[in-house]
């Protein structure tokens, strides 16, 4: 099916004119249906809407005069029309799928605009990656925006990337055709502390008219929230609790609220509005991270709108804060978000407003899904070889890597350990009383080992600690090149054998996730893209996601997507505890630490 032609406002200004006029006809015309009108928080009974050029033209109580000879007519057949959904802030590359794949993942779930971060491929390959992600992004039938990665590394001095971002290249990136904004600023240190090259980067922005992303990843409300809130950012998605939501909306940014596929942090903080009474227009709703398992089972921004709804929101609030609100915060209000004259004709329909079936998906004036089924292509971006060959670990990694040798003369030591946290990306920072055995410090009592396996410069670096939370029984091991935000190689397990052997296997396949269990590979999937992602198709890879999660079940887990809490434990920039290949990180002091307590 052949798209038409998609122009700007200013190009068919006209013609839009025209056609609400009555005197050219429509492209599409929908009626029978009730409208959701985001921009007055009512439903409109009987309303219909004229498109034009992939725009909408006219919305009223009767669009006869609109109609042609060649004009299309959908019955809407009393369901109600809503804008589509924005998701205000994610990750492509957690969903481990190219921009062409992520969209048609979701796209049947009624997302039609995305606000995306590639914070993750930038990491590995720097500015050309964000190139190509922005490139691919461009080709879709919906609208992805990507805000350039402010933050890489993430944290100076605490990790080293593959590649690094500066200043000069976030500037360049900001003439970019779809670059709407930079993204989350996470060295939030560096704000407080007036780091030139932060501020520079946000300055770079805020010269360009164009929004700066928050990661505000602190409980601390007090001067150094203040400071981060003073140095620029428009918005923050890290907020866990009520006060969290509060404290940002009151001192100017918009809370982002966020459910992925292990991150649930709606609940929480919605009560803000439906308990406090706050002004909803100040509040987003987003994902951050969804893998495709979630993607192409449960859904993606209509679950996030279902799962407020769930909360106690007012339906029509939910989806103010999943279309309009989103689209104003990002200076796109005239362009998307809402179904209004001269906006980007992005239109569900659906039968319920809390249970949010999607029957119909239309972007920019074309039927792009019907009843979860696909109706046009998502082109793909011809990914060069060299985004294919990024896990370098110079030679085979040995059981010999993983072993952590106790302080000379101890039978037991006090190890600091990575505590995970069910459905919340922060961690815990414990400690625990561990063995001693043929001079090597052993995990017990639900404490396994981690390992950061250094793969971008073929050091042949291992940084080894412990991590609890998981519940992992018998020998087995799980690795992933998916290891925020350096993504070196991630190693978690019970056997120095299995560890090994899970690490070399992703060097063999360039990427992906894997899972052994008493010697033998249970689970695999492939991300030979960057070590990020496949360009395999949506429902592939979430098959092969989906087989991740069953298998850290079958080692023992019994976290709600445990894999998501995984792929985050070398996120130098939210507290407590983490590893990078420089070390242990201690996340509420900003600095390397040692592995064990001091010994008596």
């Amino acid at each position: 099916m052949e798209r038409h032609p998609f122009t700007t406002w200013q190009e068919s200004a006209a013609h839009l004119v025209a056609v609400a006029a009555g005197r050219a006809a429509a492209d599409l015309v929908i009626r029978g249906g009730r409208l959701v009108n985001v921009q007055s928080r009512e439903i409109l009974d009987g309303y219909q809407i004229a498109v034009a050029a992939g725009r909408f033209a006219y919305v009223g109580p009767d669009a006869s005069h609109c109609i042609g000879e060649d004009t299309e007519i959908i019955e809407a057949n009393g369901h109600y029309m809503i804008p589509g959904l924005c998701d205000g802030h994610m990750h492509i590359e957690s969903g481990m799928l190219t921009p062409a794949e992520f969209a048609r993942a979701v796209i049947p779930h009624g997302t039609t605009t995305m606000f995306a971060d590639p914070h993750e491929i930038a990491n590995v390959l720097g500015l050309d990656g964000v190139r190509m992600m922005h490139d691919e992004a461009l080709m879709q039938p919906v609208s992805i925006y990507m805000q350039m990665p402010s933050c890489a590394p993430s944290a100076p001095g605490l990790e080293t990337t593959g590649f690094e971002i500066s200043a000069e290249d976030v500037a360049e990136a900001m003439a970019w055709p779809g670059i709407i904004g930079l993204g989350e600023m996470m060295n939030f240190p560096g704000v407080v502390a007036g780091d030139a090259k932060m501020l520079a980067e946000i300055a770079a922005t805020q010269a360009a008219g164009k929004t700066v992303g928050g990661h505000y990843a602190s409980p601390d409300l007090g001067p150094d929230f203040h400071a981060y809130a003073a140095g620029g950012p428009a918005d923050d998605h890290e907020g866990t609790c009520e006060e969290d939501a509060i404290a940002r909306v009151r001192q100017g940014m918009r809370a982002m609220l966020r459910l992925g596929s292990a991150w649930y942090d709606v609940e929480r903080q919605i009560t803000a509005i439906t308990e406090k009474g706050l002004d909803p227009r100040n509040f987003i709703l987003c994902t951050d991270d969804c893998h495709s398992g979630t993607l192409v089972n449960d859904g993606h921004m209509n679950r996030v709108v279902r799962h407020a709804i769930e909360c106690g929101c007012d339906p029509l609030i939910a989806l103010q804060m999943a279309t309009v609100n989103t689209a104003t915060h990002f200076g796109l209000e005239r362009e998307l978000g809402s179904i209004a004259p001269g906006r980007r004709a992005d239109v569900i329909l659906t039968s319920d407003l809390s249970d949010l079936p999607i029957h119909r998906v239309i972007a920019r004036g074309i039927t792009v899904a019907e009843e979860g089924q696909m109706r046009v292509e998502c082109p793909h971006f011809d990914w060069p070889q060299a985004v294919r060959e990024t896990v370098n670990l110079g030679a085979p990694v040995t059981p010999a890597h993983f072993e952590i040798a106790a302080p000379k003369g101890a039978n037991r030591v006090t190890a600091k350990v990575i505590g995970v946290v069910e459905n919340q990306a922060p961690t815990k920072a414990l400690t625990a009383d561990l063995p001693v055995k043929e001079g090597l410090v052993r995990g017990e009592d639900g404490v396994c080992q981690i390992a950061l396996v250094e793969r971008h410069r073929a050091t042949g670096d291992v940084v080894n600690g412990f991590v609890s939370g998981f519940g992992y029984e018998g020998d087995m091991a799980i690795a992933s090149t998916v290891a925020h935000d350096s993504h070196h190689m991630i190693v978690v397990g019970t056997s120095h054998e299995e560890m090994a052997a899970a690490a070399n296997r992703l060097a063999e396949v360039g990427g992906g996730v894997t899972v052994w269990k008493d010697g033998e590979e249970i689970a695999l999937v492939e991300l030979p893209i960057a070590g990020l992602m496949s360009d395999a198709p949506a429902h592939w890879v979430a098959e092969q996601a989906e087989g991740i999660v069953a298998a850290m079940a079958t080692c023992g887990c019994t976290l709600n997507n445990a894999y998501m809490q995984h792929s985050l434990l070398a996120l130098v920039v939210i507290p407590e505890l983490r590893i990078s290949d420089l070390g242990l990180v201690d996340v509420t002091r900003f600095e390397l630490t040692e592995l064990f307590e001091d010994m008596p």
